[in-house]
Formats: C-alpha cells, sequence, structure tokens
C-alpha cells in the first residue's frame, strides 16, 4: 500500500506522517492485513476536514478549542503501580502499552474463552478482528476521530465468549494515560457468541493531572441469546480531551445493558450507535454524568431498530454544577421492516448552579407503522422544600445537594444486577464531589 496521505499540519495536529511511521513500527511482528488497515484509518484521518460550528452533528458543541496540537501519540511512561476501584484488572494499559496482566481462570480457558490484546487477537484470532472490530461505520458526527483511534490503536483489548459460556465474574480492564501531553488510544472490542454471558468493565483512568488525549473506542457484540454487561467509567484529569465512540450489535434474542460514567475531562464526547438486528434484541442504554467547573460533556446516541419485535431503551442522567455544560442529541430510527419496535429514549438534566448550561435534542425517524416509539428531555432543579427538609436537620447546601443527587442517580444504578458494581459505581461519583 502507498504510504501515509500528506496533509496540513492544522488537520493532523501532532499526529502528523511521521507520527503515524514511527507508531507501525512500534508494531512489529503485527500481521500485515493489520498493518494494511491501519494505513487506510490514516488515508482517512488525514483527508478529513476538522469540525466545524456549522455541522449540525456538532451542535452546541465548543469546536474553537478543538485542537490536536501538543500531544504525543507514541509517549513514553515511567513505570507506574495502576490500581482501581473495581479490583484487579485482568489487563492493564498505560500509554498505549500492555503494563499488568493476570490470566483468566483456567477453567474458563479450557472452555475457549480469550482475554488478550488487539495485536495479538490479530495474529490468533484474524477473523474475529476483522468481522467486528471498527465494522460499523460513524454515523455520529466523529468520523476524522474515529479514523485517527483505528490508525493509532495498538494495544486495545480483544474478550471472547464462546458458546453457551457464562462467565460469573466482570473481566476488568484499565485504560490509563500518564504524562503531558500524553495520546492514548484506548480500544476493548468483546464477542459473544450464541447463549454466551458475561460483564465487561473498561476503567479510564489518568495518573496524574497532567494534561492528555484520549480517542478510544468499544464494539460490543452480542450473538443470538447472549447477555453482556458493559461498565465503561471514565475519570480522565480534568485538563483532559476525551472522545469515545461505542458500536453494539445486538443479534436474535440477545440482551445488552451498557452504562458509562463520565466524570473527568475538560472538553469529553461520547458517541453511542446501538443496532438491533434480529428479533428479540434488546439493547439498555444508561449514562450518569457530573460535571463540574468548566467541563463539557457532549453526549451523541444513536438507536437503529433494524428488525421486528426490537426493544431499546435509553435514559441518560446528568447533573450539572457551577459553570458546566452538557449536550445530548439522540435519535431513535425504525427501519420500515422493524414492525413492532418498541423505543424509548430519556434525558433527564439536574441543574445544581445558575451558571449551568444543559442542551437536549431527543429525536424521531420512523418508517415503519406498527409502533411505540417515544423520548424526551427533561431539566430541572433540586427541589428547594427537599433541600430544606434536609439542611433543617443540620445538613449542609453542600451535603444536601449530594444526597438528592445520589437520589436522582439511583434509579440508572439499581438497574444493574450486581451490587458489587453498583457500590463501586457510587463511590466514583462520591469522589467527584470531594473534589
Amino acid at each position: 500500500m502507498s504510504a501515509p496521505t500528506s496533509a496540513p499540519r492544522s488537520l493532523t495536529g501532532s499526529f502528523p506522517a511521521e507520527a503515524f511511521a514511527q507508531h507501525l513500527t512500534s508494531l512489529a511482528g503485527a500481521p500485515a492485513w493489520w498493518l494494511d488497515r491501519q494505513r487506510a484509518a490514516y488515508e482517512t484521518y488525514a483527508g478529513l476536514p476538522m469540525p466545524r460550528r456549522t455541522d449540525e452533528s456538532w451542535r452546541f458543541s465548543n469546536v474553537v478549542g478543538l485542537s490536536l496540537d501538543g500531544f504525543t501519540a507514541n509517549p513514553a511512561a515511567s513505570p507506574t503501580a495502576l490500581t482501581s476501584p473495581f479490583g484487579t484488572p485482568h489487563l492493564a494499559f498505560l500509554n498505549n502499552t500492555v503494563v499488568n496482566r493476570n490470566a483468566v481462570p483456567a477453567e474458563l480457558v479450557r472452555q475457549g474463552v480469550v482475554v488478550t490484546t488487539l495485536v495479538e487477537a490479530a495474529a490468533q484470532h484474524p477473523e474475529l478482528l476483522r468481522a467486528h472490530f471498527m465494522a460499523q461505520p460513524q454515523k455520529l458526527g466523529s468520523g476524522k476521530f474515529a479514523a485517527l483511534h483505528s490508525a493509532f490503536v495498538g494495544a486495545g483489548a480483544f474478550v471472547y465468549v464462546p458458546r453457551g459460556v457464562e462467565v460469573k465474574e466482570p473481566i476488568l480492564i484499565t485504560h490509563a494515560a500518564a504524562g503531558a501531553g500524553s495520546a492514548v488510544f484506548p480500544h476493548t472490542l468483546v464477542v459473544l457468541e450464541e447463549n454466551a454471558r458475561a460483564t465487561v468493565v473498561d476503567h479510564f483512568v489518568s495518573a496524574d493531572d497532567a494534561a492528555h488525549f484520549a480517542c478510544g473506542a468499544n464494539d460490543l457484540y452480542a450473538g443470538h441469546g447472549s447477555q453482556l454487561t458493559y461498565i465503561g467509567a471514565q475519570d480522565w484529569s480534568r485538563t483532559s480531551r476525551s472522545f469515545q465512540f461505542n458500536s453494539t450489535v445486538v443479534r436474535r434474542d440477545a440482551r445488552v445493558q451498557s452504562l458509562n460514567l463520565h466524570l473527568g475531562g475538560r472538553q469529553a464526547r461520547h458517541e453511542s450507535l446501538s443496532q438491533l438486528q434480529a428479533p428479540g434484541a434488546f439493547s439498555e442504554m444508561l449514562a450518569l454524568t457530573v460535571a463540574d467547573d468548566t467541563q463539557e460533556f457532549d453526549q451523541r446516541t444513536l438507536q437503529i431498530h433494524q428488525a421486528p419485535n426490537t426493544k431499546s431503551d435509553l435514559l441518560y442522567k446528568n447533573a450539572l454544577r457551577d459553570q458546566s455544560k452538557t449536550i445530548f442529541s439522540g435519535l431513535i430510527v425504525v427501519d420500515p421492516d422493524a414492525q413492532k419496535t418498541d423505543a424509548y429514549q430519556s434525558n433527564r438534566n439536574l441543574m445544581l448552579s445558575d451558571d449551568a448550561e444543559a442542551s437536549s435534542l431527543p429525536g424521531l425517524e420512523i418508517q415503519a407503522n406498527d409502533v411505540r416509539c417515544t423520548h424526551g428531555a427533561t431539566t430541572s432543579r433540586i427541589d428547594p422544600e427537599q433541600e430544606f427538609y434536609l439542611q433543617a436537620r443540620g445538613i449542609s447546601k453542600a451535603a444536601a445537594d449530594e444526597l438528592l443527587t445520589f437520589g436522582f442517580f439511583e434509579e440508572v444504578l439499581n438497574r444493574l444486577e450486581s451490587d458489587p458494581l453498583h457500590d463501586v459505581l457510587r463511590t466514583l461519583i462520591q469522589s467527584q464531589f470531594k473534589k
């Protein structure tokens, strides 16, 4: 394949062709088809423009300060002890490098469960990677950054659960960044075969307070009759910029529950695409955000019903303090053949400050005539009577607001079947109020 396309630095920022060539060198030993795919992705990235304020998919977003300058695609990192509130990770990555592995139980290995890196999976499980890695086209506005991710991703995680196998304990993966100007490209690919069952947790965290650039993605594939629970907890440093792309494919009678917790980053954008491709498919899309100071959280979602008798349920809740800002833009699409669709979409914002800003744009695009689809958005303040009740009993205003915010979030957290995961997420949210 030809050399990477040359493009103006204004479009490639800190990721010019020279940095990409260095990245390819670091992947020595990777299969040729995998490197060719990355070269094609880089050409796409270099050829696409940066987002503009006039782009509908970037409506309400701050694109003026969106710059790729000042970040390093192949940062060196000193050994750092990484801990996770979720427990000991099966895979831990620091600055795109594996720094820790903990094998899955031998019994699961005998049953065919695989937890490894993307590069190793490209050599050992090429057909699965070809079929599922970034297989769904980006439809929510960040095609340039998704291509950047595909070009520079290296040591992401690959999780495979064979037909009929149940993994009872969560599979934990930590993605960390360290050092000023570090750029990281976390990725988790999960493939569940027919009637398999598993829980996967991604924890995204900064090892210091420096500014990082995180451009991550996950691909979730649930085969017929499988059940997948996915938790993504994002806690990058407060000066970091973050992009995260989620693609979920749900097959016949399968169920996927995904819950994303957004805490860190100066400016963070999360795009989530869920495709229900066969009858009986169910996708539950949940998110919780605690925004304060001048943080901006940009959430874009797309629920596509492509077959009859499918169901999706989206509930995104945001709590905003100080001068923070959240954006939610969601769309439910029902294809002509997707009769008996049952789709729900709700964005709810709790305003804890007069200076915070929440923008919501829910939408429907229905091409079938026998469906039940509802969508909506609400923005409200804390009930002053509830706040007064707590303060009258000696609880400070800050503590009262925290308690009422937890009450607001419990509707989402209570949907998790796992009490330990519920407790960890609650602790992470609580830590946000202590900063």
